[in-house]
């Protein structure tokens, strides 16, 4: 059994993904080429914005739009401890110091109670990650920032798909970034990622940034990274996209047929009544979890940690001084968790399977 079966997938876009790679091949149109603001175009619509750019991977995304606003030394960015390294990685990259707010029990998503106490003279943004393919509470979220006067950009690396009271995940913030990593719900076939905006002069800043700063050719006017979104990966999405919506709704099926299956025998995903999510990890709570994931091992069936270690206790943010007693909810999630396989194609036989193992390591 594939924790997320990309076979399965290619086998069912085959000939589309084929032909638009092919298409490349065949322009060597490798940087830049026109399916890169095709997909920008097709994306910013989706999502409802005026305006996406394309970028190399969806780390940075994150981290041009925190150099886009000129966050940097002295500056503070809230955001969750209980994430991948990259949503707190970006804010020390640009020399900003992130702070850590912790999660609401259910969602895992940053706790909008939470934040206020959080906030200082040196604050400047908020970072959400809508973890798992959930979006956070934004009206709650939104609502602190506007009353501080501070920028929110949506964490959307897990989420892309997702909704929040009918509006897409990427369009309800300032900013946001995603990801197209091969697992995630829209994935390409390497790295690749998007910023998302509604602010032309944002976009335009993102669009320079990316090509290092660069206006013109060797004219540079700001420092910026290598970001570029390769030809080849904006290709392959635009052949993936048609099938993406089909995709949400499988995935929203197997995350039924888990919930029925598990009933109230293991701790589930709450996904609260305004949400829509694509289940970019359908993950659980186990108490005993090194036990129950080594029964699973042996029957044949993946499972994975999202996230072992929250990021208050990882080695390169040690120098902020959180202890496990100040993010109680991050840290007890980080013990708790364990993600099984979930993606479109997986078979009712196999969910039950899954089930039946696991069902019998908890009992």
């Amino acid at each position: 059994m594939e924790f997320i079966d990309l076979q399965a997938q290619y086998r069912i876009m085959r000939d589309p993904v084929n032909r638009a790679i092919q298409e490349v091949l065949d322009s060597s149109r490798y940087i830049n080429g026109p399916w890169v603001k095709e997909l920008e175009t097709v994306l910013a619509r989706f999502v409802g914005v005026g305006h996406a750019v394309g970028f190399s991977s969806g780390t940075d995304a994150l981290l041009a739009i925190l150099m886009a606003w000129g966050i940097g030394p002295g500056d503070e960015v809230i955001t969750s401890p209980f994430s991948f390294i990259a949503t707190a990685e970006t804010i020390a990259l640009v020399g900003a110091r992130p702070v850590f707010v912790d999660v609401s029990p259910d969602t895992l998503n940053l706790d909008p109670e939470l934040i206020e106490a959080a906030i200082t003279s040196r604050t400047k943004a908020i970072m959400p990650v809508s973890i798992f393919g959930q979006c956070a509470d934004f009206d709650a979220i939104n609502a602190v920032a506007a009353a501080h006067g501070l920028l929110v950009l949506e964490d959307a690396c897990q989420s892309f798909g997702a909704t929040y009271k009918g509006r897409r995940s990427c369009g309800v913030t300032s900013a946001a970034a995603t990801s197209f990593f091969p697992a995630k719900p829209l994935g390409c076939y390497g790295d690749g990622g998007m910023a998302f905006t509604q602010e032309a002069e944002l976009a335009q800043r993102l669009r320079i940034i990316r090509e290092h700063g660069q206006i013109e050719q060797y004219r540079h006017t700001m420092l910026g990274i290598n970001g570029r979104l390769d030809t080849l990966q904006a290709a392959i999405l635009l052949a993936k996209f048609p099938f993406f919506e089909g995709e949400i709704q499988a995935r929203l099926k197997v995350a039924d047929r888990y919930a029925t299956l598990f009933a109230s025998k293991v701790r589930i995903p709450e996904i609260r009544s305004e949400n829509i999510s694509v289940f970019a990890q359908y993950t659980v709570r186990i108490t005993d979890r090194e036990r129950v994931r080594a029964a699973m091992s042996s029957a044949g069936i993946p499972t994975a940690i999202h996230y072992p270690t929250p990021l208050h206790r990882q080695a390169v943010f040690a120098s902020l001084g959180y202890g496990d007693e100040a993010l109680p909810q991050a840290t007890l999630a980080a013990r708790e968790v364990m993600s099984l396989p979930m993606h479109p194609y997986l078979t009712s036989e196999q969910q039950d399977q899954v089930a039946l193992v696991l069902l019998q390591a908890v009992a």
